[in-house]
Formats: structure tokens, C-alpha cells, sequence
């Protein structure tokens, strides 16, 4: 597993980068997604651009890196499954271990230039998310965490914000681009919202916005429909930071399955749930 056993364990923390008892080597697998800078940083594969669909791209990037981790995870950990955005995922066993990986979260982003994309991989275990890392090339920050191990930046220990209310929040909030249906409610909601915190952020990646609410830089971060790729290494960093990820009616979401997520410090996230997602369905 990537996470100690025993209940008695859980809060015991270690330096970052060491196995101690677990199968996954956290330094590796930091390693793995440092290594697909290259391919990220590729301005001429970022121009070669498939729409999947309304305001979905995908790049030469995209399947690059995709097929870059997936062979280097298979080489390194050959028993776990993989789910990745790029790939049919209907045989997959959750009952099992199975890695999920966006390889290119923000792909939009990434298309014009606008430097926030990320990898973002985590491994789920038997219906839990017990470690993951995301990167963010363009300011090479890598986040990473592993269940009863904490959360960290660039090997610097990170925790949530502090922050108890509204007023005092700076909440990033997503669009939902793909599902335009969803517009109405979206906007009269970031209004509502944009109204009682300190200001609003759309930074066009759910990944780098999870990161960011474990590093205290945002309070609350929350978007309808994401896909696990989107949430699932966010999850650990944000739990592991000491924070809470549910869904919109603060239930825990379920790693392989599309969910309305929000992540925050837990005090803020508490307050979108009472106060804000009721009229959400």
C-alpha cells in the first residue's frame, strides 16, 4: 500500500522521499513526472490540436506524456492498472490498485499559452486515493503526498489556509467548459459567491487549483462534473495537507466516478455546502 496499515500509524509523519514500508517509492515517482517537462514544454506538439468536443482538446502532448508515464509506471510498478484521459477505461478493477492520470490538465491552457498545466497522477487503492503528485512544469513545483505522510511542495512540508470565513477567502471556482447547460447556474452561483469572499480566481485547471488550496495560496476551490483525472491526486494533497475534499453536498466523492467537487480547508468548504450548493443538482 501507500499508506501505513495501522490505525495507530496514521499520524505519524516522515521525510518526504522515503518508502518506509510502502511499495511506492515517492522520490520515483516524482521523478517519472519531472521528466515529461520536455514534452510539456513542446510548442510545436501543443500546436497539433484534435477537438474532442465542445471546448475539449486534446494535443500531440497530451498522448505523449500519457504514453511516457503509463510506460514508465508499468516498468516500475507492472501490477497496478492504469486509467488515464487519453485511453478506453472501461475494464478497469478498483477493487484493485489502479493508477489515474491526467496528462495534460489544462489543455486549453496549454494550447494558448497561458502557462497553468499540469500532470497530475494519482494512485487509488481499493476505492481510496492513497498517494499522488502534480506538476506544474512552467514553474517546475511539484506536489506530491502519500496517506499518513503529509503533503509537500518541492520538499518544503505545506499546509492549508487558516482562513474561517467568507470574507476573508480567495475561492477558485470552475467553469464546467465542456457542459454549457450549466452555464445559467454556474454564473448565478460565482455571483452569489463572488459577492460575500474577498475576490474569485479561474485558473482553467482543476489540478493546479487543488494544489494550490493544499499550499494555502487558495481557501476553497470547486467545479460540477470533473472527471477523476481532474480530482484524484488533488484529493491526498489537499486531505494530506489537512483540508477536505467532498462533493457539493459535502459527501466524500468516489475516485473513479465524475463528481461536483470541492476542495478547501475545511472551515470554507463547509460554509459553500450549507450555504451555497442547495440550489445545485
Amino acid at each position: 500500500m501507500c499508506h501505513d496499515t495501522l490505525v495507530g500509524k496514521r499520524n505519524r509523519r516522515s521525510e518526504p522521499g522515503k518508502e518506509d514500508g510502502m511499495h511506492i517509492d515517492m522520490e520515483k515517482l516524482t521523478e517519472i513526472l519531472r521528466e515529461t517537462r520536455k514534452l510539456m514544454l513542446n510548442e510545436i506538439e501543443a500546436s497539433q490540436v484534435k477537438e474532442k468536443g465542445r471546448a475539449d482538446y486534446v494535443t500531440q502532448v497530451d498522448f505523449h506524456v500519457q504514453e511516457f508515464v503509463q510506460n514508465k509506471l508499468e516498468e516500475a510498478w507492472p501490477d497496478i492498472q492504469f486509467m488515464g484521459e487519453e485511453k478506453d477505461n472501461s475494464s478497469l478493477d478498483f477493487d484493485g490498485s489502479v493508477w489515474i492520470l491526467d496528462p495534460v490538465d489544462g489543455t486549453t491552457n496549454l494550447i494558448h499559452g497561458f502557462m497553468h498545466s499540469a500532470v497530475s497522477l494519482g494512485l487509488c487503492e481499493r476505492g481510496e486515493v492513497v498517494c499522488g503528485a502534480i506538476y506544474q512544469p512552467y514553474t517546475d513545483e511539484m506536489f506530491y503526498a502519500a496517506r499518513g505522510k503529509g503533503a509537500y511542495l518541492n520538499g518544503k512540508r505545506i499546509h492549508v489556509s487558516d482562513a474561517a470565513s467568507m470574507e476573508e477567502s480567495l475561492i477558485a471556482i470552475g467553469t464546467t467548459p465542456y457542459e454549457r447547460e450549466y452555464a445559467d447556474q454556474n454564473f448565478a452561483l460565482f455571483k452569489k459567491i463572488f459577492l460575500d469572499c474577498q475576490d474569485i480566481r479561474r485558473i482553467g485547471s482543476a489540478a493546479i487549483e487543488l494544489a494550490f488550496v493544499a499550499c494555502g495560496r487558495l481557501d476553497a476551490f470547486f467545479e460540477q462534473n470533473l472527471k477523476p483525472w481532474d480530482f484524484a491526486a488533488g484529493t491526498i494533497l489537499i486531505e494530506e495537507a489537512g483540508g477536505v475534499v467532498t462533493d457539493f453536498w459535502g459527501k466524500r466523492p468516489v475516485p473513479w466516478k465524475n463528481g461536483s467537487i470541492i476542495g478547501s480547508n475545511g472551515k470554507i468548504g463547509a460554509v459553500l455546502v450549507e450555504k451555497y450548493m442547495g440550489g445545485i443538482r
